[in-house]
């Protein structure tokens, strides 16, 4: 059956030129506009914001009331989404039927409770305890060898049963508390600093283990045995570290504790809410609490006393509601007991850092517990303190950098939210105490920026008084320096305080004391100070930084110094006028680094560079740095670097510009593509830039070129020409071709047209079946079916060669369609044969859709010609043979689909561009109708909406025909 109609199919094809529907596109391009109806906006924008009626229903109580709606509105415009929902929105019905809403006093009076609560809590500009574990842990480090002792366990006290009397029970708790004295510790000696982390890592868990299965006096002995070791001090320089360690064991203990007895008060399943009331709490709870404290208050040493106890704090909430603000002065009173400074002033920090967690608005307690502190502080420089330098070989400046960490937290928690009188008084005290430079750098880095910068001439003041054999003052003044790139100081004193503090720090002889100093006071230069301040200061960097080469250990600190300059002074004609920018940069001889640099300065120019540039200045220095991160480019480079550093540098092309001198915009673009040659996305841009170049010549020259122009423009396409072969992606490669074709044929280049749009057809053919798209390998045949389209397009256009027959570029391009290897189950070769006959229909009408100014298509070079016409006549049979035959095979069971779909194209492209009236035509039209849907693969929808379409096209002028074609094609159901 399908043989006879491919017959009579094959029978009528040569028709289809012959009677290409003519076309006047004007007359169906207002036929085609949307119609226009006046509106009056009124007050209505599309951007005014839908006003939301929102609808509210009260219930009366009273029996027999009916439900009234009161609506109210500031609009008459409704959201459709809000009138599908009814007013109401699902989750909050949800929500609603969950948790019944409270009265309006209610909500206010607990609004006013939870701000009352909430008003003295820790916020999120508190820097927690966890940030800065891991800086104290990396700092803090030693080589010699440590010891521990490890608990082992032991079987004493387990047959206690439930009945013993209290005394029994005190009793056994004793002995298992005295048994850590018996014998139960084995002492690990010579362990490396790592061992050590691992065997206190060992102790965390076999406390967790302990406490998991039920031995709680086990965990708790665990814990004892671990604060015992924060009174050792025999390797001085790791305590700061061994603090972290231990202390977090401790957290863990009084975790579990809380959890544990906070469980025990779950009634109904019904936990305690955050915050709870001690009359909440039951009588089993209560004692279970009680015991813990009991046990702890047992502990015979001061040490694992205080800080077991401390690390349990939390759990007086179970008590009573005074038990923590009870505790916390009897906590402080007991570190006076502790005879080593740095012990003490760690357990003082640890009291801090748990008091801030569970009562933060106990600030008397902190004040009390930091005067202490400063109360003991002489007994740093006491005699058993030095001989015990003395023994372990440690130096003061070094002892005295161990009390930074806990000095540093007590002052951040005492200055949080602290009012600036408080800073006076500690001023104040720091002077009683002769300025003593640890205090005073820990009070600078606790209190707010502000506070210290409004008072940035006392405190150099103060520094110049200072003692510096323990303390150094650059690091005083460090520290100023990074207070006073957060604030700004009053504006008389800004010069005073840049000389006084940079008289220190150009003195210091060891190149990272000094970088470390001048890294912080480059971004207080910057923020106040002109380009000759900037340059001055980099210029002393570079004189300490370049003997012997030092800055190349300071390569972190340079890069920091390089990114505060370029964020202060973004003016980049002013950056470059510094002088001494371009030898810093210098500095950076690791290529690495140098690039990362290079990347920073990139950013900046293309983040603040709001116009284009021409400056040779800028020029030079940018294609440079450009030129540096291209070069760093190799084999081993990935991908996403290489797209980094592409865009970096096109960002950097897109913003030069020499105004009308084109000739200098294209020899920029000349020694850019022989600089960036192995980075493709710059080459591809660099293109694009030519074209617009190009393009811009003819704007300004009105299309009409002069001698000269029109050189330069073909110089442009000849920098195309040349640059396009070098890029390895086929389809850049292919949309280049053709779109610098384009561009050469809109500036009258006829010759080089031709040439680009050759080398695109000779380049089909090399198309692979699969390439990589976003690094997944697709297949190629949808993007070459784009490509043709797109070329197709073009060809309208394109007037014949002279020289080279009718159509040339048509029929070329035909035969390497035609030549080309498809897949097997592609119908894609079809699809672009039916294309052609889109394009082909086109060529024959007398006036073209488009035309290219100033340039001769050919309908204007034939001017329907018959011969011409005849031509396209043949082509047109070739192409239809193709698709026909293609029909043909795919009459098998399995591919029936496939020819119904490609049949209704066909038949959708005769239907747009075929003379209906021809009843030849008309039959073939038919024919594939019924194929299409011969064996029910087609969509009835598609159907349905292309015969709706006949039908009201054929209410149209000159269009009648189209009724006895929507008679003659009948709809096949499914069944």
């Amino acid at each position: 059956m399908f043989l006879c109609q491919y017959a009579c199919i094959l029978s009528l094809y040569s028709c289809f030129l012959r009677h290409a529907r003519s076309r006047n596109y004007v007359s169906e391009s207002e036929v085609c506009k949307l119609e226009s109806v006046p509106l009056d906006f009124g007050d209505y924008h599309p951007l005014k914001p839908i006003t939301v009626t929102e609808s509210k229903t009260k219930k009366m109580n009273r029996k027999g009331s009916t439900s009234s709606t009161s609506s109210s509105s500031s609009s008459s415009v409704l959201d459709p989404l809000s009138s599908v929902l009814d007013g109401t929105d699902p989750l909050s019905l949800f929500a609603a039927a969950a948790d019944p809403v409270p009265t309006t006093a209610t909500m206010d009076s607990t609004r006013k409770k939870r701000d009352k609560d909430d008003s003295p809590a820790v916020g999120s500009d508190f820097e927690p305890w966890s940030s800065k574990r891991g800086e104290i842990l990396a700092r803090y480090t030693t080589t010699e060898k440590l010891s521990i002792n490890l608990y082992m366990g032991s079987e004493k006290g387990k047959a206690a049963t439930t009945g013993s009397a209290v005394s029994e029970k005190v009793r056994t708790r004793l002995e298992e508390l005295d048994d850590l004295e018996e014998g139960s510790q084995k002492e690990l000696l010579n362990l490396t600093q790592q061992d050590y982390m691992n065997r206190i890592e060992e102790l965390n868990q076999s406390l967790k283990d302990a406490w998991s299965s039920d031995q709680k006096v086990k965990a708790l002995k665990i814990v004892i045995q671990c604060s015992k070791l924060l009174s050792d001090t025999t390797v001085i320089q790791f305590y700061p570290s061994k603090f972290v360690l231990i202390t977090d064991i401790l957290d863990t203990f009084g975790k579990l504790v809380y959890e544990r007895i906070q469980s025990m008060c779950v009634d109904n399943r019904v936990s305690l809410p955050d915050n709870f009331s001690p009359e909440c709490v039951n009588d089993t709870a209560k004692e279970t609490c009680l015991n813990w404290f009991f046990k702890i208050a047992s502990i015979r040493e001061l040490i694992p006393r205080f800080y077991v106890e401390a690390a349990i704090l939390k759990c007086n909430k179970f008590l009573s509601k005074t038990g923590i603000s009870e505790c916390l002065p009897r906590l402080t009173s007991m570190i006076r007991g502790i005879g080593d400074p740095l012990v003490a002033v760690y357990a003082r920090a640890y009291l801090c850092r748990v008091g801030m967690e569970v009562a933060p608005q106990l600030k008397e307690s902190l004040n009390k517990n930091f005067f202490d502190f400063l109360l003991t502080f002489k007994q740093i420089h006491g005699d058993t303190v030095q001989n015990q330098l003395v023994v372990q070989c440690v130096e003061i400046p070094l002892y005295l950098t161990l009390y930074s960490p806990a000095i540093d937290w007590i002052l951040q928690c005492i200055a949080y939210r602290a009012p600036e009188v408080l800073l006076t008084e500690m001023m104040e005290r720091c002077k009683k105490l002769g300025n003593n430079a640890l205090l005073l750098n820990s009070v600078m880095s606790a209190f707010r920026a502000e506070f210290i910068a409004a008072r940035s001439m006392d405190f150099i003041g103060m520094i110049k008084e200072c003692d510096e054999s323990g303390f150094p003052k650059h690091l005083l003044f460090r520290s100023l320096g990074l207070n006073l790139a957060l604030a700004d100081p009053p504006e008389n004193d800004r010069l005073q305080i840049l000389n006084e503090a940079w008289k220190v720090i150009t003195k210091l002889k060891n190149p990272q004391d000094y970088i470390n100093c001048a890294e912080v006071w480059v971004e207080y230069t910057c923020r106040h100070f002109t380009k000759r301040e900037v340059n001055t200061v980099l210029a002393d960097v570079i004189k300490h930084m370049t003997p012997d080469r030092a800055f190349e250990d300071a390569y972190p600190q340079l890069q920091s110094i390089i990114q505060k300059v370029i964020t202060y002074i973004y003016d980049f004609s002013l950056l470059f006028s510094v002088e001494k920018f371009l030898p810093f940069l210098d500095m950076f001889q690791k290529e690495s680094v140098r690039v990362e640099v290079c990347k920073c300065i990139m950013e900046s120019f293309i983040k603040h560079q709001q116009e284009s540039t021409k400056d040779p200045v800028i020029l030079n220095a940018l294609l440079h740095i450009c030129k540096t991160m291209h070069d760093s480019v190799n084999a081993l480079t990935l991908e996403d670097e290489k797209r980094m550093l592409a865009a970096l540098i096109n960002g950097f092309i897109k913003m030069v510009s020499f105004g009308r001198d084109f000739e200098q915009q294209l020899s920029f673009y000349v020694e850019a593509r022989s600089m960036f040659c192995n980075l493709e996305p710059v080459l591809v841009q660099l293109i694009h830039s030519v074209n617009q170049l190009a393009m811009e010549t003819r704007k300004v020259m009105k299309g009409n070129h002069s001698r000269k122009t029109a050189a330069f423009v073909r110089a442009c396409v000849a920098f195309c020409f040349i640059t396009i072969p070098s890029l390895s992606s086929i389809f850049t490669r292919l949309n280049l071709y053709l779109h610098s074709g384009q561009v050469a044929l809109a500036n009258q280049c006829l010759s080089q047209a031709d040439a680009f749009f050759k080398a695109a057809v000779s380049l089909v053919p090399e198309v692979p079946k699969m390439i990589s798209v976003d690094g997944k390998m697709r297949p190629s045949d949808a993007f070459l079916l784009e490509f043709l389209c797109n070329f197709f397009s073009t060809l309208l256009v394109v007037p014949d060669h002279p020289e080279q027959g009718v159509l040339f570029l048509v029929r070329g391009l035909l035969n390497v369609i035609q030549d080309y290897t498809w897949e097997d189950n592609s119908d894609d070769k079809i699809r672009i044969y039916t294309n052609v006959l889109h394009l082909l229909s086109a060529m024959t009408q007398e006036a073209y859709i488009y035309h290219v100014d100033k340039v001769d298509s050919n309908d204007t070079l034939y001017g329907g010609d018959s011969k011409f016409l005849t031509e396209i006549n043949k082509l047109c049979e070739t192409v239809i043979a193709q698709i026909l035959d293609h029909l043909k095979t795919l009459g098998k069971e399995e591919t029936l689909k496939r020819q119904s779909q490609l049949a209704l194209y066909f038949f959708n492209t005769i239907l747009a561009h075929g003379d209906l009236r021809n009843n030849k035509l008309n039959q073939l039209s038919v024919n594939l109708w019924n194929l299409a849907q011969k064996h029910g693969f087609a969509d009835t929808k598609t159907m349905v909406k292309t015969l709706e379409y006949i039908k009201r096209r054929s209410n149209q002028p000159e269009m009648s025909h189209f009724t006895d074609l929507a008679l003659r094609l009948p709809l096949q159901s499914r069944t």
